[in-house]
C-alpha cells in the first residue's frame, strides 16, 4: 500500500519568492514513482513533473523541480521565484507500477 502526506493545506505566494510545497510518502513497494499535479482555478488537472527513475532532481514546466529523497520519503515541490499566476491546487501522488496514460493516474488520485 502506499500513501502520500501534503504538510501544507495552504501556502501564500509571494511575487518572485521561493515556494515550497512539502510531500512525504509511505509505500511497502521496493519501486516508487511520484507525482505532482496541479489544478488551476476551473481547470483539470495537468501533470507538472514526475520521478520514475535516475537522477533525484527533477525538474517541471513553469519552473518547478522536486527532488525524490528516499531516505527521508519526501518529494518536496519547489520554485525558486513565484508568480501570483502560480496560484492553484497541487497534487502529490505515489504509484508501486507506472501508470500506461495520464488518464489512469489521473483516475486513482481522483479516487484517494
Amino acid at each position: 500500500a502506499q500513501s502520500v502526506t501534503q504538510l501544507d493545506s495552504q501556502v501564500p505566494v509571494f511575487e518572485e519568492a521561493p515556494v515550497l510545497l512539502r510531500c512525504n510518502y509511505s509505500s511497502s513497494s521496493v519501486s516508487v514513482y511520484l507525482f505532482w499535479y496541479v489544478q488551476y482555478p476551473n481547470q483539470g488537472l495537468r501533470l507538472l513533473l514526475k520521478y520514475l527513475s535516475g537522477p533525484t532532481l527533477v525538474k517541471g514546466i513553469n519552473g518547478f523541480e522536486a527532488e525524490f529523497k528516499k531516505s527521508e520519503t519526501s518529494f518536496h515541490l519547489r520554485k525558486p521565484s513565484a508568480h501570483i499566476s502560480d496560484t492553484a491546487e497541487y497534487f502529490c501522488a505515489v504509484s508501486d507500477t507506472v501508470p500506461e496514460t495520464a488518464e489512469e493516474l489521473n483516475t486513482n488520485l481522483l479516487r484517494c
